[in-house]
């Protein structure tokens, strides 16, 4: 199976925060990740913003995004999702950042897993025909 991975369980695999494990534990299983070529950008914001904070050193952040790519089977070009990205974020009434991982999910016929429950909540009642799971209902599975 492939599986789809948003920003937030990328953030978890780079960085100890709580669920690291349950995040990481996805690389152990044998299904094939994949991510919109976004991930990167949107991971290595959060990652800018650790750095604002003292949270991490800038060198641990540089050695954070630049192992990121070597997680991945695929990183797929955004201008490739964006379009279908576009009607799913008018149809849901939400940001496109996260439906181009809906649309990512969608066009490689793959589960998206995320952290975040408000959004798979959204996007399980949206128009989006992704399956789409919660890090934490994948970990207790």
């Amino acid at each position: 199976m492939t599986l789809v991975i948003d920003a937030s369980i990328a953030v978890k695999w780079l960085i100890d925060e709580p669920d690291h494990l349950a995040a990481r534990s996805l690389l152990d299983r044998s299904e094939q990740l994949q991510a919109p070529d976004f991930v990167l950008i949107e991971t290595a914001n959060v990652l800018w913003k650790k750095v604002l904070r003292r949270e991490l050193t800038e060198q641990q952040a540089s050695g954070a995004i630049d192992s990121l790519p070597r997680l991945f089977e695929a990183i797929v070009p955004s201008n490739l999702l964006i379009a279908r990205a576009l009607r799913i974020a008018i149809a849901m009434s939400h940001p496109i950042y996260d439906c181009l991982y809906l649309a990512c999910a969608e066009r490689i016929d793959a589960g998206l897993v995320t952290a975040d429950k408000r959004f798979a909540t959204k996007a399980r009642a949206g128009l989006s025909v992704a399956r789409v799971h919660v890090l934490d209902e994948l970990s207790s599975a």
